[in-house]
């Protein structure tokens, strides 16, 4: 069929006007972010928020209630074991109490001079069996006496014996009663202050109450300890504290200092504590201890630390960003960027980081994968790549 000069005119215009009309309303590629997928180390860790401790921290409390003399030490300053550190002067006791203290320490030495009267009789007794039993011993060897007065004379001696030394514990509990009431009525005993000493060498950490005031028996003083020993206390999720091993490594960052500190995990507390987080969600949490590599003298007591404990790591792994992976019916999945077009890949994967994640099928080295996929996103649709 041969056509004519006009048709052939019309037809080129429908035609490069279809073909105008297709670029025109085309859809355009999709704007998308993309990932590759390489081989690196790759670590599986859990992150959490932590602060450090001083390891042996000695916290001293008020011994007795009364007037806190004030400390002069410093925080931060060096003390030896036995050093002074604070000093506390007993109230002193009003005319009631005085005569309540003197009546009950006039009891303790009356109890105490009966006991002493005890102990002298059965002592004078004691003497006597002993006497009569060493002449009935002697008796006895000469054949005067039988064997059964010879064993009821010694049988005496030791029940004696026993009465004396019962009769002393007596004396000596009565003394020491004595003791302490007399204690509260003398002036210059009561007079003189309590003091409290450092236990070790260290460094004095914090003072509770440095100025002079009345306070009560029990209530903390100072906290003293030895600054270059250093732990740090991470409180994980319980769920993900059993993942936890003594001895797996911990990577300290965000604490101040430009480098990177080291750490390894030393224990796992036993026992969970309640937290409310930060959306109001009662948690159970277990606080792991990871103690420092090396010392580090900028960081103190109580400094706050980001942890990454360390459960697994490989030098060599096949990986691809956890961003790019979306979960299909049952099995993991990505977009592989191919020709300009993104293609849906089944894949498997393996242990599982912050960032990247390891790649055991589906995909192969220098992939180009798109991370962050949208719900527009669907299989063979056309994309650019975001620069």
């Amino acid at each position: 069929m041969v056509f004519s000069k006009t048709q052939r005119i019309i037809l080129f215009s429908l035609f490069a006007s279809a073909l105008v009309l297709f670029f025109v309303f085309r859809p355009s590629p999709l704007p998308v972010d993309s990932g590759e997928v390489h081989k690196g180390a790759l670590q599986v860790t859990l992150d959490a928020e932590g602060f450090t401790r001083v390891d042996e921290r000695f916290v001293l409390a008020a011994p007795v209630s009364g007037m806190l003399m004030r400390i002069k030490l410093e925080e931060g300053g060096t003390v030896r074991k036995g050093d002074l550190v604070a000093a506390l002067l007993p109230p002193e006791l009003d005319s009631r109490e005085y005569r309540e203290a003197s009546a009950r320490a006039a009891s303790a030495k009356a109890l105490l001079n009966e006991a002493l009267s005890r102990e002298r009789s059965v002592r004078l007794d004691l003497e006597q069996v002993e006497r009569r039993a060493k002449r009935y011993r002697n008796l006895y060897n000469e054949g005067a006496i039988s064997k059964e007065t010879f064993e009821l004379a010694e049988n005496e001696a030791g029940m004696r014996r026993k009465e004396v030394d019962a009769a002393r514990s007596t004396s000596l509990s009565a003394r020491y009663g004595f003791e302490a009431q007399q204690a509260v009525v003398d002036r210059q005993i009561s007079g003189r202050p309590v003091q409290v000493f450092s236990p070790v060498d260290g460094k004095v950490l914090r003072i509770h109450e440095k100025s002079e005031r009345v306070i009560n028996a029990g209530m903390p003083l100072v906290d003293i300890g030895d600054p270059s020993a250093i732990e740090i206390v991470i409180d994980l999720l319980s769920s993900d504290a059993v993942r936890v091993k003594p001895g797996n490594p911990v990577i300290i960052e965000e604490w101040g200092g430009s480098d990177v500190l080291n750490a390894t995990v030393k224990t796992i507390e036993p026992s969970a504590f309640n937290k409310i987080s930060a959306l109001g969600i009662e948690e159970k949490r277990v606080n792991i201890i990871a103690a420092l590599n090396r010392y580090e003298p900028r960081l103190g007591d109580n400094f706050r630390v980001q942890a990454k404990i360390v459960l697994r790591r490989e030098q060599s792994v096949l990986q691809v960003p956890v961003s790019s992976l979306f979960r299909g019916t049952r099995e993991w999945k990505v977009f592989v960027i191919e020709n300009g077009k993104a293609v849906e890949k089944t894949v498997e994967i393996g242990m599982r980081g912050a960032f990247q994640a390891q790649v055991l099928s589906g995909l192969k080295e220098g992939d180009k994968v798109v991370v962050h996929p949208t719900n527009e996103l669907s299989n063979g649709m056309r994309v650019v790549i975001q620069k």
